[in-house]
């Protein structure tokens, strides 16, 4: 089941514009309802005031087509926390330059409530609950972290010269 971009969205082009931000308008809405009252993106709106998605274990899993993150990121998300991610996922973070796949070394989905400002510290390799005041570690995103940086991974060949411009 597609819980972050459901099937019948895929025809939507992400190298269209207009298709793209549609794409972002319908992150996370196949989310059970009773289980999720608050939305990623509210109905009507087409960007999520949550840049930061704090997730247990496996996130992505059933969601390994690139519209995954690309959904995510084109609403305004620009990095997940989990304890760990389904592999095809994870690698479209890093391909598409989406979403930074920050993994953390325990379940932290439980000391955060929706709506919590979250900080990530880059340098630090840290993720912060601003209402709580909890710092937790990240570990460390390696060789993805300039992939990202660089908007995905035709992007960072083109920066370090692997491939023509």
């Amino acid at each position: 089941m597609g819980f972050i971009i459901p099937a019948e969205y895929l025809t939507l082009v992400p190298s269209v514009p207009d298709e793209y931000e549609k794409l972002g308008s319908y992150a996370m809405i196949g989310l059970p309802e009773e289980l999720y009252e608050t939305k990623y993106v509210e109905k009507g709106q087409m960007r999520t005031q949550y840049e930061i998605i704090v997730a247990g274990d496996n996130f992505g899993c059933g969601s390994s087509r690139e519209h995954a993150p690309i959904a995510i990121g084109a609403a305004g998300g620009k990095a997940v926390v989990a304890q760990s991610y389904a592999r095809i996922f994870f690698r479209n973070c890093s391909a598409t330059g989406e979403l930074y796949p920050w993994e953390v070394a325990e379940r932290i989905v439980d000391k955060f409530e929706t709506g919590d400002t979250a900080t990530i510290r880059f340098n630090e390799k840290t993720i912060t609950n601003e209402r709580t005041g909890e710092t937790i570690e990240l570990k460390s995103l390696g060789d993805v972290q300039p992939v990202v940086d660089a908007g995905g991974i035709f992007e960072y060949a083109r920066l370090t010269g692997m491939i023509s411009s």
